[in-house]
């Protein structure tokens, strides 16, 4: 078989950004930033360099704000994001400990950054959390940054690149992707990094293909390579045959019509070929999500991650900056609704500013709703802002983790001393909000008839009730692939905890990834669930998914579906009956 330059090389790492990209490689590196060696100062020579390190720490610091400065509106939305590596610039646990190691053990600021950085790393490791994940990504991203001054290393300068490539890079920060144009970068591939990373926005953002995650790629791929980057499946491949290279054109062509074809759908109902209406919204954590969301075909704002407010401050926010951003997002939404999910968070997260017990396993300890009750004044503030926030607008509150009906009374008190406290205070709010408890732990589910008695919805999150129910780490690459939500005993779970709604009359959401594959859609369809919560750029597809689905025949399949044994025979029951209005899966052969 002849092949365009030598032979071909197939690299599996993690979709960034959905599409289809060929062209020539171009490396952009940081020469030097690894070659980084630890010696001795002496007490005179403290004080210098902590003050080279400042230095780095200044122009870097300083080069970050002129991307800012420099940002096209287009990418306004990403804003937050680049603003948040500002604050990271002087975060505790990276610039305080830097300054703090270099003088407790008398070492060269280079040697004491990337032991700071190491021991960052290694303390959230462990932790199974993507939204922690990515604020780890983003202090190593800075790490580097601050370090490439240090050194002398010579910086990526993304926007000087003047010809038609494909970016392949160790690691790109959200300011290092900021800078592409479009008109010459076609897509790019980095050997850090995961789907849910701050990168990974800016990336969708620009809707341009992207691989992350790949581990070796900077040391596989040559300059001017020929690649194909394959966003959607997270696929690169080096130096293909030519058979490759003619198929993945015809795919690119088709994906470029078919993501046309969504676009101008966008705007069309999710309404089933049988007349059956659907609710799809959107799972934001940033205020500037909401135009894509608005863009995308979301209805409501079905999960408002409230974290992000929280871990982007050196402490907890106050009443007022809370109240502040929920009011931001209300305003925008209106008269829609946002559903706003209390702090999701465990002890680790906040370590910066919160003194905590060390867990062995932090997924299983004190975090989410277990955290907040604790923790009860901080419980409290966040109260006190969304009911002041609900004078303005329509907002649900959703409780996280609950695993027991003690829990939900608990936070019913909370709730009520915050009532009382606004009443004292004289400040304007409504309390008369929609209460919803996730269901996301095995035990939930046993009990979910006794806890629909004592809220208004239920949201599945079915992220965490899977990895909960399989007993898998998602994040980890050894069990990852056992990780199915059409496991039978996913679906006997969710099927219990709708029938156990709609034997209590209150109102369910699908939230988490798998309301967003559209393959799942005729099987949840078929169950009765008509609301669906998911990442904004999943709505179009599962949209169209829905506009070509006949609810009878799901409701059918479904009878079918809930016999089967194992995960095998329902994909090949949901590929055989509903093949024809699949879109664009790894399993289908047209993609």
């Amino acid at each position: 078989m002849k092949t365009l330059k030598s032979e071909q090389i197939i690299i599996k790492g993690i979709s960034g950004s959905p599409g289809i990209c060929i062209g020539k490689a171009y490396i952009v590196d940081k020469e030097g930033v690894d070659l980084i060696k630890r010696y001795w100062i002496t007490d005179a020579q403290v004080t210098k360099e902590i003050d080279r390190f400042k230095n780095a720490v200044a122009k870097a610091k300083s080069d970050h704000a002129r991307i800012i400065d420099s940002l096209d509106e287009d990418l306004s939305e990403n804003l937050n994001i680049l603003e948040t590596h500002m604050v990271l610039f002087k975060d505790k646990m990276l610039y305080g400990k830097t300054i703090d190691t270099i003088s407790n053990e008398k070492i060269n600021a280079e040697w004491a950054l990337k032991k700071v950085s190491r021991k960052v790393k290694a303390m959230f490791k462990e932790i199974d959390d993507k939204y922690l994940q990515t604020r780890v990504n983003d202090i190593v991203q800075v790490s580097d940054k601050i370090m490439s001054y240090l050194v002398g290393a010579q910086d990526i300068k993304i926007s000087d690149i003047n010809k038609r490539v494909i970016l392949v890079a160790h690691d790109l920060s959200p300011a290092d992707a900021s800078q592409i144009q479009l008109e010459r970068i076609k897509g790019f591939v980095t050997d850090r990094g995961g789907k849910d990373s701050h990168t990974s926005i800016v990336a969708k953002s620009l809707k341009i293909p992207s691989v992350f995650g790949l581990g070796r790629a900077t040391n596989v791929v040559k300059n001017d390579d020929i690649l194909i980057v394959d966003g959607s499946s997270g696929t690169l491949i080096i130096n293909p045959y030519e058979n490759t290279l003619f198929e993945y054109e015809d795919r690119m062509t088709r994906f470029a019509e078919y993501m046309a074809g969504l676009e101008r759908e966008s705007h069309l109902p999710a309404v089933t070929k049988d007349g059956i209406p659907l609710n799809l919204m959107a799972n934001i954590e940033l205020v500037e999500e909401v135009v894509g969301a608005k863009d995308y075909g979301a209805t409501d704002i079905g999960l408002f991650r409230t974290e992000f407010l929280y871990l982007d401050l050196k402490r907890f926010p106050t009443e007022d900056e809370l109240l502040y951003k929920y009011k931001e997002l209300i305003e925008l939404m209106n008269p829609h609704s946002v559903t706003i999910r209390t702090l999701d968070i465990n002890g680790d997260k906040v370590n910066p500013y919160l003194t905590t017990v060390e867990e062995a396993n932090p997924a299983l300890g004190l975090r989410a709703v277990r955290f907040c009750l604790e923790n009860q004044d901080i419980f409290i503030t966040q109260f006190k802002a969304i009911f002041r926030a609900a004078a303005f607008g329509n907002i649900k509150l959703l409780i996280p983790m609950i695993s027991c009906v003690e829990e939900i009374i608990q936070v019913k008190q909370v709730m009520n001393k915050a009532v009382l406290e606004l009443e004292d205070e004289n400040k304007v709010f409504n309390k008369d909000i929609p209460l919803g408890a996730m269901i996301e732990v095995p035990s939930a589910v046993m009990i979910a008839e006794h806890l629909a008695e004592q809220v208004d919805f239920f949201s599945i999150g079915t992220n965490d009730l899977i990895q909960y129910s399989l007993a898998i780490d998602r994040g980890n690459r050894q069990v990852a692939h056992l990780y199915q939500a059409l496991n039978p005993a996913v679906l006997k779970m969710i099927k219990m905890t709708y029938d156990a709604a709609k034997k209590k009359d209150i109102d369910l959401i699908m939230c988490g990834e798998m309301a967003g594959d559209p393959i799942n859609i005729p099987v949840l369809v078929g169950m009765g669930l008509t609301n669906f919560s998911m990442n904004s750029a999943s709505i179009p597809v599962v949209k169209r998914m829905i506009r070509n689905l006949d609810t009878t025949k799901a409701k059918n399949s479904l009878k079918k579906i809930m016999t089967l044994n194992s995960v095998q025979e329902i994909l090949e029951l949901i590929l055989k009956e509903y093949k024809e209005i699949l879109p664009f899966t790894e399993t289908d052969e047209n993609i």
